[in-house]
């Protein structure tokens, strides 16, 4: 279960606060500069990141495009920073940097992506937090834009109401699930997981196979086939 089930979603971000703090601490304790510059930027990345998504919050018309652009900076760029400096504290070669930066990367857009399908599918008991929160919330995550993208005037009508003026009523979250399934917002969504998932594993080509290898590709395909 995540760390949202087992203790709830306010000490979890807590948690990751002070952790995230506590790097910082290490980093100076080690003294690398270098460490110190990548994870700084990831920080000022993510909060850009924020700033995006606060844009594109309840705005229908948002394309895939810019939603790729928020998970990189919001999500994405945390892993690839965490990647890129286990390369450097361990003083390997530019291009393993270069590998792991991608690898990480791309594992966090695929992680993003299924962290955004599971808010319409995944069992909240599991999952930590009320399934739907993204859509009463009106944000716009790549299932509704590709279920709006897809659907008739009709259905994008309904779209609108809901996560653009957030005028919610009772049924609507089972709705928008129907109308997921039939355009296959969520399969393709996974779909798009996957790719990424497979650019991430492309990235570590450059590494011999081996134990640390193997559980690097595990963790793809455990952020892929996650239930939380």
């Amino acid at each position: 279960a995540s760390a949202n089930a087992l203790f709830g979603n306010k000490p979890s971000v807590l948690v990751g606060d002070f952790l995230f703090s506590r790097s910082f601490e290490l980093m100076v304790e080690d003294g690398s500069l270098q460490v110190l510059a990548i994870l700084s930027r990831a920080s000022s990345i993510i909060a850009e990141g924020e700033v995006l998504q606060l844009i594109t919050a309840n705005d229908t018309e948002t394309n895939e495009d810019a939603y790729l652009e928020v998970i990189r900076s919001k999500t994405a760029a945390l892993f690839a920073a965490a990647c890129r400096i286990g390369a450097i504290v361990t003083e390997r070669p530019k291009v393993e940097e270069e590998a792991l930066d991608s690898y990480g990367l791309n594992l966090g857009i695929a992680f993003q992506l299924i962290d955004d399908v599971l808010d319409y599918s995944a069992k909240q008991a599991v999952l930590g937090k009320t399934v739907g929160d993204d859509f009463r919330e009106g944000k716009i995550t790549l299932p509704i834009i590709l279920a709006f993208r897809r659907g008739d005037d009709e259905e994008r009508e309904f779209w609108r109401r809901t996560v653009e003026r957030l005028e919610q009523q009772d049924g609507d979250i089972e709705h928008a699930m129907k109308l997921m399934e039939k355009h296959a917002s969520l399969a393709d969504t996974i779909a798009r997981a996957r790719h990424y998932g497979e650019v991430a594993r492309d990235a570590l080509g450059i590494f011999p196979d081996g134990p640390i290898k193997q559980a690097m590709i595990d963790v793809i395909d455990f952020c892929i086939d996650r239930a939380y």
